[in-house]
């Protein structure tokens, strides 16, 4: 027996059914599989679509779309195209083919016959200048294409191009500058211009294209999930590292040097000193004040199973000597079976497409990105449908660092998206 979309779901689905050129925008774990399918599934059995393609990040394309069309969808013939070009070559006659968008250009240079194209994560094509980008956009002239996302707005306005060029044109136009003259106006700063929204900008956007996007609504949704708890933890340190690098960007340690060329790479040092330690370029450790924290916390829990994110390699090769116990992304099914006590993860390699929402509901951020749809995508691994306890996710921060800019930024761009998702409903 197939499992039953919810209403929701279902309205989803039926939205996608009756449109060519559509986008879903929903939270992490509300179903967007589960609803595609079902759309794309009718499509086909109705005759409007022969065959599909579906274009996702490696880990979903393998962990999520087989696995969630066995549940959904047993009767469509579904392939996942990837691994070795002959592997992928002799995926593509499936009914469903599905790609991650590194083989983009390989898949450029194949005959292709979709009539019918799915953009599962469309932030991937945000940058309309980007290589593949343009090497999608001169192959796939398919007349359904599908967006699905659940950051949409998640780095600016100005993202929102791009993901809407690559679904129509007809939406917000086809030239980048265009779009940008319209709804942004310049701020010349030094050596380089910056672009900010004009007053209104976001709504007008929204408002044109909400006829060709569905939001979910989150009324229905978030009832059936436990409470998620955001919890700042502070930690301070020895400053005089990092109020040097900050004043003159070198920092001298013996006959090593760290040297930022400018405020970006200066940002990062900072960032890693507020982890403490720094490259130079081998890894010095300066204090370990985060993962004394993360050991209390760990203590305080009574060790429940929990995830830790980090951001440099150097603190994950820390979290292995300070806790023997810890294992990396190979070790998910172990993790799911609730074997896992200390799961360590970068965010780039699990924001997306991973289901770890029964293996624990603990999460410790010793470092954070600067992406807020990673910084979402990651906590949403494990506050998702099918969690049972309320999820606790921790945030470690370094006093009077960089840590509180990252953190207060994540929270500004949480703002412009839910703006946005006002302005569609």
């Amino acid at each position: 027996m197939l499992v039953q979309l919810r209403p929701y779901q279902e309205e989803a689905a039926t939205f996608l059914y009756e449109r060519d050129r559509a986008m879903v925008l929903a939270p992490v774990g509300a179903g967007k599989t589960a609803i595609t399918l079902t759309a794309m599934r009718e499509t086909i059995r109705d005759g409007h679509v022969k065959r599909w393609l579906v274009l996702a990040p490696k880990r979903v394309c393998t962990a999520v779309w087989p696995v969630e069309a066995k549940k959904w969808t047993p009767d469509l013939d579904i392939q996942v195209a990837v691994g070795t070009p002959k592997q992928r070559l002799a995926a593509l006659g499936g009914q469903v083919v599905v790609i991650n968008y590194d083989n983009i250009q390989w898949l450029a240079e194949q005959a292709l016959d979709f009539d019918g194209v799915v953009f599962d994560e469309l932030t991937k094509l945000k940058n309309p200048s980007g290589a593949r980008f343009k090497a999608l956009a001169r192959v796939l002239d398919c007349p359904v294409r599908w967006g699905l996302t659940g950051s949409f707005t998640s780095n600016g306005l100005e993202d929102v191009f791009g993901q809407c060029k690559i679904i129509d044109q007809k939406l917000l136009g086809r030239a980048k500058g265009a779009f940008m003259q319209q709804y942004f106006f310049e701020l010349r700063r030094d050596a380089y211009t910056q672009y900010e929204p004009r007053p209104g900008a976001l709504e007008l956007v929204m408002e044109k294209i909400k006829p060709a996007t569905f939001v979910l609504e989150p009324g229905e949704y978030k009832d059936k999930l436990p409470p998620l708890h955001t919890v700042p933890i502070q930690c301070s340190m020895d400053m005089a590292d990092y109020n040097t690098m900050k004043k003159d960007f070198v920092l001298q340690f013996n006959d090593e040097s760290a040297v930022a060329v400018n405020a970006a790479v200066v940002t990062q040092k900072l960032q890693q000193l507020a982890s403490g330690f720094i490259y130079m370029p081998t890894p010095i450790w300066r204090s370990s004040h985060k993962f004394d924290a993360l050991a209390d916390l760990l203590e305080e829990n009574q060790h429940a199973n929990t995830i830790v994110f980090y951001n440099f390699i150097e603190e994950f090769d820390e979290l292995k000597r300070r806790f023997p116990y810890a294992c990396s992304v190979d070790s998910i099914d172990d993790w799911n079976a609730g074997r896992v006590r200390l799961l360590c993860l970068h965010p780039k390699s699990a924001g997306h497409g991973l289901n770890l929402q029964h293996g624990g509901h603990h999460i410790v951020w010793l470092s954070l990105p600067w992406s807020l749809e990673l910084y979402e995508q990651s906590i949403g691994r494990l506050h998702r449908s099918g969690q049972r306890h309320d999820v606790w996710n921790y945030v470690l921060l370094t006093d009077d660092t960089v840590d509180h800019k990252i953190f207060t930024a994540l929270h500004d761009k949480k703002s412009l998206a839910e703006i946005a998702l006002e302005a569609l409903k």
